[in-house]
């Protein structure tokens, strides 16, 4: 896991130079198709990639767009009138047999069907119509490091097609903040739960860090909008529950500023994590706000790894799961 994370600059920069100008030709079909709205499939990691998706088509593509329940294609047999519908579906390995079921089905539907995975010879892309290849090279450790911020880019490549020229260097100055990762791992050594919080294009952030403890630290983490937590869930806030919040700047990190004033007003022990953040610093400086989750979780990652060695854990073999979940 270690080693992965730290391939991430390249991987991304790989990406850029030799992945691009495919996905952008994609891009100009999707286009000319003129979809009017866009579903997107995904389970586990990719999910969260499925959520920052959801994000830029909205914002950016100003279309409306929803998360597919695989099962209703799947175990309950729905057969919606998908056509002029962009289907995304989103996976490492290509091999959880609902979204290829769910592919398959959306096909026969009339949507447009783009597969977005780590595997080319996998069963989604050979459902699919369409597909991405994130070129993110082998990941051996069962929790998804760089296949998660190689779909966030190709992601944005696809759907958007702006510049992501400095992402690499910036991931690679983000990863170099590594110490502070470790350091702050240490304040959660002893704890059994714990928030993550985040808004806007930062909210999958959040999503993908607390996925990431639990997988590796076996820590009850939950994540939520910020705009949420000031509802229910804010009961449950004291000094005795950690808060990590991602706050990098942009529209998502200001609309934090009030969650963050009443945290700290419940006495709450948050860590922030941004660009000035006095937390994990993100090197976001000179980047879209829309490419932000792509540094956010770089710091997240390293905490997580940390944090389940100084655990006493295998961040790389996590107990009950393999890399490829078989669902339906």
């Amino acid at each position: 896991m270690a080693a992965e994370i730290a391939e991430q600059p390249a991987v991304l920069a790989g990406l850029l130079s030799e992945g691009a100008a495919g996905i952008a030709a994609l891009g100009t079909r999707i286009a000319a198709f003129g979809p009017r709205f866009v579903l997107i499939a995904a389970r586990g990691t990719s999910d969260h990639a499925a959520l920052y998706a959801k994000y830029l088509v909205e914002v950016r593509l100003q279309l409306p767009a929803g998360l597919v329940s695989p099962s209703t294609l799947t175990l309950y047999g729905s057969r919606p009138d998908l056509s002029n519908v962009l289907f995304l579906a989103i996976s490492q390995s290509g091999g959880s047999p609902d979204l290829v079921g769910s592919v398959e089905a959306a096909r026969s539907c009339g949507a447009m069907t783009v597969a977005v995975t780590n595997n080319l010879s996998s069963a989604l892309v050979a459902a699919a119509a369409h597909h991405v290849d994130i070129r993110a090279g082998r990941e051996l450790a069962v929790a998804a490091t760089k296949t998660y911020t190689a779909e966030l880019l190709a992601l944005y490549l696809l759907l958007c097609g702006g510049d992501a020229a400095a992402v690499p260097e910036a991931a690679d100055r983000t990863l170099a903040g590594a110490p502070l990762a470790y350091a702050a791992a240490e304040r959660y050594r002893s704890v059994q739960r714990l928030v993550t919080i985040a808004r806007g294009f930062s909210y999958p952030t959040a999503r993908e860090a607390a996925l990431k403890v639990m997988e590796t630290s076996y820590l009850s983490a939950q994540a939520f909008s910020g705009a949420d937590l000031l509802h229910g869930p804010f009961a449950m806030i004291g000094p005795e529950l950690p808060v990590i919040a991602i706050v990098t700047p942009g529209v998502g990190g200001a609309a934090m500023r009030q969650v963050l004033a009443r945290l700290e007003a419940a006495d709450a022990d948050i860590l922030r994590v941004g660009a000035e953040s006095g937390g994990l610093p993100v090197a976001s400086a000179g980047v879209a706000e829309e490419l932000h989750p792509i540094l956010e979780i770089l710091p997240l990652q390293q905490l997580a790894w940390r944090l389940a060695l100084d655990r006493g854990g295998d961040p790389d073999r996590p107990r009950g799961l393999s890399k490829v979940t078989q669902t339906w």
